[in-house]
């Protein structure tokens, strides 16, 4: 006669439900249950039961909670790389069986007018009959964190910036290096210059998104640059979303804002390029590794025609660049 598990002390579990160990990785990656509840966009009291229901389903405590941290556990420490593979297969099995090109791309291009909406704008002409959708995520820390979480498909910016272990899961393609400039109020007395030396920065201080937990990449790059030419970093500001509060809390403060050569002035403010050398910013596209998509192709092709028509990855001799970037720049993915 056959044995079951009850003879043979043997014991049986339903796989585990994808939205238990969703919520899981939330958690672990942002150590914090209210944050980890927003980005999935449930309820914290329905976060806290998945977690709970998961743990006993595992028979191990994943999380170690107090009225001021999170923290991950032995057991959530060794569950998080086969939670995320799991989540990944899981993914790529739903795609493998749904025609992707049934639903829209998201395309995230942080901020509007700028290089990633050419390239957007491109792709669309190359794809008329798909529909590729903008969001304005403004900064890849945030985005790319979204597009793993299935939430965004693609977006740009300074993958070097990333985790290691977040960019190892992007597929990435260089787009271009952009020339960075400063923003400056127009009665600065660097605006009169048609170009700033980064010299001519030396003692000031310049906002380049300290605190703001979705350009961290950003200010990360900034911090490179100041250190080398003695400019300050600006203490870091209220998030302001729109032009009109970015322009009201920028006055306040009177700080030149970091930023590149495409940026849009506000009003009051001039646009000033950084030089003597030329700092660039490393913009990159990235999209989570399996992805497939009509648009996404459309896109890689609109980002190859650019490059070529612009010069956007002829890198300017004797420019200033992180090594961590340039060898970055030379991979596509």
């Amino acid at each position: 006669m056959a044995s079951s598990a009850a003879d043979t002390g043997t014991q049986t579990h339903t796989p585990t439900d994808p939205r238990l160990l969703r919520a899981f990785v939330a958690v672990a990656e942002e150590l914090h249950f209210t944050r980890a509840a927003a980005r999935l966009y449930i309820a914290q009291q329905a976060l806290s039961r998945d977690i709970r229901r998961l743990e006993r389903e595992l028979g191990a405590e994943l999380f170690v909670r107090t009225t001021r941290q999170v923290a991950l556990t032995a057991d959530g420490e060794r569950l998080l790389p086969y939670a995320r593979r799991v989540l990944e297969a899981h993914a790529d099995l739903a795609a493998a069986f749904a025609d992707p090109a049934a639903r829209p791309l998201f395309v995230d291009l942080n901020t509007d007018g700028m290089t990633a909406a050419r390239v957007l704008a491109r792709a669309r002409e190359l794809a008329p009959a798909y529909e590729l959708m903008a969001r304005f995520e403004s900064g890849l820390a945030w985005a790319a964190g979204e597009i793993l979480a299935g939430r965004l498909d693609v977006s740009f910016g300074r993958a070097a910036g990333l985790d290691p272990a977040v960019r190892a899961r992007l597929g990435v393609q260089p787009v271009r290096y952009e020339p960075m400039a400063v923003l400056l109020p127009a009665d600065h007395p660097l605006a009169a210059h048609e170009v700033v030396a980064l010299d001519d920065l030396a003692g000031e201080t310049v906002y380049a998104g300290a605190g703001n937990p979705r350009t961290e990449e950003w200010t990360d790059l900034a911090r490179l640059l100041f250190a080398e030419w003695g400019i300050e970093l600006a203490p870091p500001a209220p998030l302001a979303i729109g032009v009109a509060e970015f322009q009201r809390v920028m006055a306040k403060s009177r700080h030149p804002v970091l930023c590149v050569v495409d940026f849009s002035p506000v009003p009051g403010t001039v646009v000033r390029p950084l030089a003597r050398p030329v700092p660039l910013s490393p913009l990159l596209m990235v999209w989570r590794k399996g992805l497939r998509h009509p648009g996404l192709e459309a896109l890689r092709k609109a980002t190859a025609q650019l490059g070529s028509e612009g010069g956007w990855m002829v890198r300017p001799d004797g420019s200033w660049l992180p090594e961590i970037d340039a060898s970055l720049m030379l991979k596509s993915t």
